[in-house]
């Protein structure tokens, strides 16, 4: 096994180190087909065979399915030996009617409706539930999770922003000050997020979805470079780019977690042309190039099934030549001075 994946790195001033390894769980939570209970311990089985130790979540994934499967899993093994965030700033609540309500876009996932809370007593309870269906008394982090536009509207944006300005960053600072979190985050799904609000919240880490990919590197003056000026921690949330770096151009294409744009398409295709020119995985650059940015603490790729998983491990510590991004970026499919791991001279 490789130096990465055996690597932890230190989340910004806290004394929280994380390996920069990890899995994420949505796919779990069943986002693009329900996945059998057989299945998803098979998977969990397979992670921790494979020594993967950093665990994400949240109670939307699945409306609770992904953090009652993580938890079940983790339940038996030593508290010490495993890390686990998950985020706040939704609850979950019986559905006034649950025979006809809408799990959706979850194919699967359980009978739950959300509540958007990022006050005091919101993020309160939100960690509280999530205690609950991961069957742990402790989580290593907590992530202020989708305060954006593709949840929200700009008014309830404000609203929001305003509850988690004026008490829902307490809720947080006192959890973490008691020693019951180690770090504070936020997810982030756009880089105009990334670049504004995530600034603005005194965070200790921004857990960072599309904005920074192989595919787009539009952050890297921008939010990126904020966080690392400020001394905010990256952890990487989708180096697939919700799918399409993992299956590839001729596969389901799913990009933004809905379906590519042809544009997308074509860019993915002139990255596998380098690919092959150069004998590279496309999802082991994928997993490889956010890594490399100075910021970056923690990689968390999905999976949906125990073959995923073992490929993931061994994409991420695959020997990729400097030519290669060289390539990349002689054709502009890469921003130039983008950071790029440190590859082979074969």
């Amino acid at each position: 096994m490789g130096s990465l994946f055996r690597e932890r790195r230190k989340i910004s001033d806290t004394s929280l180190e994380l390996p920069a390894f990890g899995m994420g769980t949505a796919h779990l939570g069943e986002l693009y087909g329900t996945v059998e209970e057989d299945v998803s311990q098979a998977t969990f089985d397979a992670a921790w065979n494979a020594g993967v130790r950093y665990y994400d979540t949240a109670p939307w994934y699945g409306r609770g399915l992904a953090e009652h499967r993580l938890g079940g899993y983790l339940r038996t093994k030593p508290r010490g030996g495993f890390f686990v965030t998950t985020k706040v700033g939704r609850t979950l609540h019986r559905p006034r009617v649950p025979k006809t309500f809408d799990r959706g876009p979850w194919t699967g996932g359980l009978n739950f409706e959300v509540r958007f809370d990022y006050s005091y007593d919101g993020i309160m309870r939100s960690y509280e539930q999530a205690l609950q269906r991961l069957a742990l008394d402790t989580v290593d982090a907590l992530v202020i999770h989708d305060l954006d536009s593709i949840f929200h509207d700009d008014e309830t944006i404000e609203r929001h922003s305003r509850n988690l300005s004026e008490t829902g960053m307490k809720a947080l600072g006192e959890l973490k000050s008691s020693g019951d979190i180690q770090a504070i985050g936020m997810g982030i799904n756009m880089k105009e997020q990334l670049a504004d609000l995530a600034q603005k919240v005194d965070l200790d880490f921004a857990l960072v979805a599309m904005p920074y990919t192989l595919i787009d590197q539009d952050s890297l003056h921008a939010g990126m470079k904020a966080c690392l000026d400020r001394g905010v921690s990256v952890i990487v949330g989708a180096p697939f780019a919700s799918g399409i770096l993992a299956t590839g151009s001729a596969g389901a294409a799913h990009y933004n977690y809905g379906a590519a744009d042809q544009s997308i398409i074509e860019k993915v295709q002139k990255i596998e042309d380098v690919c092959a020119a150069h004998g590279v995985s496309l999802q082991a650059a994928a997993l490889q190039f956010p890594m490399a940015h100075p910021a970056a603490a923690s990689i968390i790729p999905g999976a949906a099934k125990p073959e995923e998983l073992l490929a993931n491990v061994a994409f991420i510590d695959d020997e990729i030549p400097s030519q290669f991004w060289a390539e990349l970026k002689s054709k502009k499919l890469i921003v130039s001075d983008a950071p790029v791991p440190q590859g082979s001279d074969k």
